[in-house]
């Protein structure tokens, strides 16, 4: 295996030994992992009609479900980057992958909303929070050369989004002809496959640390907190996950209500897929060149256009397929610079746990606009109100990043409480 001997200028340890996992290693092993754990969970969007007509459920009980799943993922991922900069990510994507089986497993057998939601919501949440990008991004930050930080991320990013484009018409097909439950049971055999390309990402045990500065998790959580451009940037990122979930879930049956054939949302999303290969890899090359703050500014501005135009636009084939490659080089663009400021700012020693705990409050925005998504069709019968407030946060997001700054952060003296 092939070695990396570099120093991480952005308070790598002093007294760690020289890193042992190749750039390729990592980043071929952590975009594979990618690719399954963010292509499943984005077709689920496919299966919300088949399982409520099946069912007899109505969609706010299909949107609970998804609203827990995206909640617990951001409720357990500060947990399971806590265990992966502290154990490993090997381990912690071992176990993210039996969950993720299971709760596929189970999402299929469930007879009740009751069910469905600890299923589909509890057990998939808490698989995801350990087989996608907080893990994968620390194992990144810890054995990729800080100059080349970003570009990597932006790599990681792009196979989600590849996963996307790949899984989609995977699912659709499935569904259509074996059935949802016997797509769900494929599915989770598929999301095994996590254990073993986890060995790829197991990283040397670093030497315990006796002469560098070190730092506490209660400390790296008050200094963080206590940071202004973490709050601001944490804010942003709340409307990421708002806008991304609600799409994801309720545009097939928005296309479908307005008269579309269930082929022009399968495709709809395959682009969102394919594009965004293009989009989280430009974001990721760009945070190497340009500041990263000004780069979301420009994301979630671009957002909030391209939502206003679709919505106010004729729904056509034409016009969904146009705004799904446009939103789709903005739907995960987010997430490279948005790491990468992480790290830059705070090193990289508790960098999963801080990522997330950035991304709980994405993960806080995915529950409220998936479950507003259900609750006010339900309600008004449009998702009219939903997409306008979409706009309005992307507005509220674009100016939340202005006044981030991706400098490192100056400590004073090693801090050990």
């Amino acid at each position: 295996m092939a070695c990396i001997d570099f120093q991480d200028n952005d308070r790598m340890n002093p007294a760690s030994p020289p890193l042992r996992l190749s750039m390729s290693q990592v980043l071929l092993c952590g975009a594979a992992i990618v690719t399954l754990s963010m292509g499943i969970r984005h077709g689920f969007g496919l299966f919300l009609q088949p399982i409520t007509m099946d069912r007899g459920w109505s969609r706010e009980t299909f949107a609970i479900a998804m609203a827990v799943q995206n909640l617990a993922w951001g409720l357990a991922g500060p947990v399971a980057g806590m265990w992966a900069d502290r154990f490993g990510a090997f381990r912690v994507l071992v176990i993210g992958a039996l969950l993720y089986a299971l709760g596929l497993v189970t999402m299929a057998m469930a007879t009740s909303g009751a069910a469905f939601t600890g299923s589909a919501g509890l057990l998939l949440g808490m698989a995801q929070s350990g087989t996608t990008y907080a893990v994968v991004y620390g194992v990144i930050a810890r054995n990729v050369d800080p100059k080349k930080r970003s570009w990597a991320m932006g790599i990681t990013a792009a196979a989600g989004s590849f996963g996307q484009f790949l899984m989609v018409p995977v699912e659709s097909h499935l569904i259509s002809g074996l059935g949802w439950q016997n797509a769900l049971f494929i599915l989770g055999c598929a999301a095994l496959a996590i254990a073993p390309l986890a060995l790829g990402l197991r990283e040397p045990k670093a030497a315990p640390n006796t002469t560098g500065p070190s730092q506490s998790v209660s400390s790296a959580l008050r200094e963080a907190f206590a940071y202004p451009s973490f709050r601001w940037l944490t804010a942003g990122y709340f409307v990421c996950g708002f806008q991304v979930v609600f799409i994801g879930v309720h545009m097939p049956s928005y296309l479908r209500d307005k008269g579309l054939a269930p082929e022009v949302a399968t495709t709809a999303l395959a682009l969102i897929g394919l594009f965004n290969v293009f989009g989280t890899y430009v974001a990721g090359s760009l945070g190497q060149r340009l500041p990263k703050p000004y780069i979301l500014t420009a994301i979630y501005t671009l957002r909030a256009v391209a939502i206003t135009i679709f919505v106010l636009a004729p729904l056509t084939p034409f016009s969904v397929y146009l705004f799904a490659s446009v939103i789709g080089v903005l739907w995960l663009s987010t997430v490279p610079p948005t790491n990468a400021i992480v790290a830059q700012i705070f090193g990289v020693q508790y960098m999963s746990m801080l990522g997330g705990f950035v991304f709980l409050s994405h993960q806080i925005g995915s529950f409220l606009g998936v479950w507003l998504g259900g609750r006010l069709f339900d309600t008004t019968g449009s998702y009219t109100v939903v997409w306008w407030l979409s706009v309005a946060l992307s507005v509220l997001a674009a100016l939340a990043n202005l006044p981030v700054r991706e400098t490192a952060i100056v400590r004073s003296a090693p801090q050990t409480t």
